[in-house]
């Protein structure tokens, strides 16, 4: 029998049984053998008792009374099975259709035992459909304080599909998975976990339709560059995976969690923490976290601008007079633009088009005497530009082929990946020469060019069907693929002796990559107000990832995809990247994007207008400077994001559960209540217990009884911003609007 469940997204899925809770077959085990009673790893207590059909109760001796992971009384909690996935990738968008040949759903336990410090269970695996029992081996051991392991291996040598099948309580949110856009709690979904491209749309109609006819990327509600196999939930529960196939977690049925991994053996760990903060602070010890920002990047605005050296210093001067405080310019185009379908893009090739800017030199020591950075932009795709005639400029894509640099195809040929208009080859990280090389092009065609930062762009789209120079899969090696790129850059700067002093942004990402990423973006948004691949994505984003390690992040101010197009325009506007101006005020970083199609979109700097706006709300963003570099501090010490969903702080109020976009906060102090929609001039926020000052009018909000939702002011140029009461951020941030004449008077809280 088959199933096949379609995802509307571009990838589609084949789960044999596994919709719901129908992949958990049937427990057996003999009590003689299994014996029911405690056994020990470390810390942990694995209790396994006969009762209601047999279950498997984890606890740890600090805190007995909560099960930190449990199976589901009288049914299987492992399964196996034989299948095949079929992959087509198009434009870094992939379709998986697995074929299940054979499910063992149904599990005997033969012996529970300790040994050598490991709780360990054997048994086997059969199904109703499948012609033999396959024999497995669980095991526990804790692996440092805290933390839970756990090895899951059939004993059959043809299965590559393993399950993991357990409780859940019908209340129970799940939050987490990496950068999640379209929903902070995922109970209820089924969340695959693969790193790709988000897609354009990713269910907004009818661009998604569009996006999908045309070229197959117009993405679903959880598709992301950034996705990660780990959650923490409200009820203080927290696993992640340590394999790097693909995997899912479905969350559909209301009582159980199944996950599915496309490998022989699932290994994870199960955490313990007495808070959201402490199980973040712990599953970072594991990934790694990010370190401090230098100070200059935190200073002001990066100003993305685009079009050669006489237009940078135009828009430069015209922020500059009107009082904007910028930190860096970035400057993408710095290697030449090029005309494809979706509107105006790079070449490929990273060096320097001193036509499109001469006098660079010069550009890059004006801009530093102003104590202005130069950032521009690299990905690890390399295109032929034979066809650009410019002589005397390096080929790349040339140089990395003849060298065999590039990931080859099945005739052991580059790897051609398309792109929109163009293909370009993607440089093999599984090679050590060819990481050299390509560490020794971002050293002298970057950094030695005075750039102190670039967007490490794309990462997630190596082909399925592509050979490695290490001869690994690439099934183990795609979502590996984002953190060797991040690494990489992170080498070259550290490399320099003043890896301190630069940054590199990523987007593509997995679960080590916080600990090599200096900082990350969200990606590309539509230019839109919607909650599917707009405005609001930018703070789910930003909330899901920093439950999961993303601890620095930040948005494009305005989104970045725009679409030209007879049946309907996606074109930026005025009130939107205003909006997303006094959004990107309270996260880490305050950078502008032109768009991919600038012509069509209003800048920061079109008019008198926008350009005030953007002034103040630098100034806004400087005025938390102090409190921001504390933020960033800690989050090198403990993994909690700069910018956080208010349940880290207020995890047992179920109403904060409930909240999404809507609102967020900035440390433990400041509670920031975007406006979203178009035309709105006041917002509504929950405000949970304690006591709360609006910004702008110092007028006080007592929660302490209980979380209280209010109505509040909103007007262009002063987004809702309340302040814990008494809190030296609070009065910090009053005091530097104060003197930035960004408040009128004082108020002493």
């Amino acid at each position: 029998m088959r199933t096949y469940i379609t995802l509307l997204c571009g990838m589609v899925l084949f789960c044999a049984g596994c919709a719901g809770g129908a992949v958990s077959g049937t427990l057996s085990f003999d009590s003689k053998y299994a014996a029911p009673g405690e056994y020990r790893a470390g810390g942990f207590i694995v209790t396994w008792s006969v009762k209601n059909g047999g279950s498997l109760v984890i606890t740890h001796r600090d805190d007995r009374g909560r099960a930190l992971w449990s199976s589901i009384p009288g049914r299987a909690f492992l399964a196996a099975g034989i299948g095949s996935e079929t992959i087509r990738e198009e434009r870094g968008s992939f379709s998986i259709r697995d074929d299940l040949r054979a499910l063992f759903t149904d599990q005997a336990i033969d012996s529970i035992s300790v040994r050598g410090g490991s709780v360990i269970i054997e048994g086997s695996l059969s199904g109703r459909e499948a012609p033999s029992r396959v024999s497995y081996r669980l095991e526990f051991t804790e692996t440092e304080p805290g933390h839970l392991g756990f090895s899951f291996v059939p004993g059959d040598d043809d299965c590559n599909r393993t399950y993991l099948i357990y409780s859940s309580e019908k209340d129970e949110q799940f939050f987490g998975f990496g950068e999640q856009f379209s929903c902070f709690n995922l109970k209820g979904k089924k969340v695959p976990i693969f790193v790709m491209e988000q897609g354009v749309g990713r269910g907004a109609q009818p661009i998604t339709f569009a996006a999908n006819l045309t070229a197959g990327s117009g993405g679903d509600w959880h598709t992301t560059y950034a996705g990660v196999p780990h959650y923490v939930t409200s009820r203080l529960r927290s696993l992640f995976l340590e394999n790097y196939e693909y995997a899912s977690f479905d969350l559909r049925a209301k009582d159980r969690v199944v996950i599915l991994l496309f490998s022989p053996e699932m290994r994870g760990r199960i955490l313990r923490g007495d808070s959201p903060a402490a199980l973040i602070e712990s599953y970072t010890r594991y990934t790694g976290r990010m370190r401090p920002l230098p100070d200059w990047i935190m200073e002001g605005a990066v100003v993305g601008i685009q079009g050669g050296t006489a237009a940078v210093r135009n828009i430069y001067e015209k922020l500059r007079e009107r009082g904007v405080p910028i930190a860096a310019l970035w400057l993408q185009d710095w290697v030449g633009n090029r005309a494809t379908s979706f509107g105006t893009q790079l070449w490929w090739n990273w060096t320097l088009d001193r036509e499109r800017y001469p006098g660079w030199e010069e550009l890059v020591r004006d801009l530093g005497r102003d104590g202005v950075r130069v950032m521009t932009y690299v990905n690890p795709f390399l295109a032929d530009v034979s066809e650009r005639n410019q002589p005397g400029t390096r080929n790349l894509f040339r140089e990395a082929d003849n060298r065999g640099y590039l990931v080859k195809d099945g005739t052991a040929k580059p790897y051609m990946i398309k792109n929109t208009s163009f293909s370009a080859g993607l440089v093999d990280l599984t090679n050590p020469s060819a990481r050299k090389w390509l560490k020794e092009v971002i050293r002298s065609e970057v950094i030695a060019r005075g750039a102190m930062g670039w967007m490490a762009d794309f990462g997630e789209a190596l082909p399925m069907d592509s050979v490695l120079h290490s001869g690994e899969p690439p099934s183990a090696y795609h979502n590996r693929y984002p953190e060797e790129w991040a690494r990489l850059n992170r080498e070259v700067i550290d490399e320099t002796g003043r890896g301190k002093d630069y940054l590199f942004f990523s987007r593509s990402g997995y679960r080590r990559s916080p600990s090599y990423a200096t900082l990350f973006w969200l990606g590309d948004q539509l230019v839109t107000w919607d909650r599917h691949d707009g405005i609001k994505t930018a703070v789910t984003g930003l909330l899901s990832g920093g439950i999961s390690g993303f601890s620095l992040n930040h948005s494009d101010i305005g989104g970045y995809t725009t679409i030209t197009h007879w049946l309907k325009n996606y074109h930026r506007s005025r009130e939107l990247i205003m909006r997303w101006m006094e959004l990107n005020a309270f996260t880490t970083v305050f950078r502008s994007h032109e768009g991919n199609i600038p012509g069509a979109n209003i800048q920061v700097y079109s008019d008198e207008e926008t350009m005030a706006h953007f002034a103040r709300c630098a100034k806004l963003y400087r005025s938390w400077k102090a409190y921001r570099k504390r933020l960033v501090r800690q989050a090198a010490e403990t993994g909690l994001p700069v910018v956080r969903h208010p349940f880290i702080h207020y995890p047992d109020d179920p109403e904060v559960w409930r909240l999404s976009y809507e609102q967020f906060m900035v440390g433990a102090d400041l509670m920031v209540v975007p406006v979203l929609d178009p035309g709105k001039e006041t917002v509504r926020a929950y405000l949970p217990g304690g006591k709360w000052v609006h910004l702008w009018t110092g007028k006080e909000y007592d929660a302490t009884g209980g979380g209280i939702r209010v109505s509040l002011p909103a007007p262009s140029g002063k987004p809702c911003v309340l302040y814990a009461s008494g809190s030296e951020a609070g009065r910090e941030l009053v005091r530097n609007l104060t003197r930035e004449g960004l408040l009128q008077v004082e108020v002493a809280r």
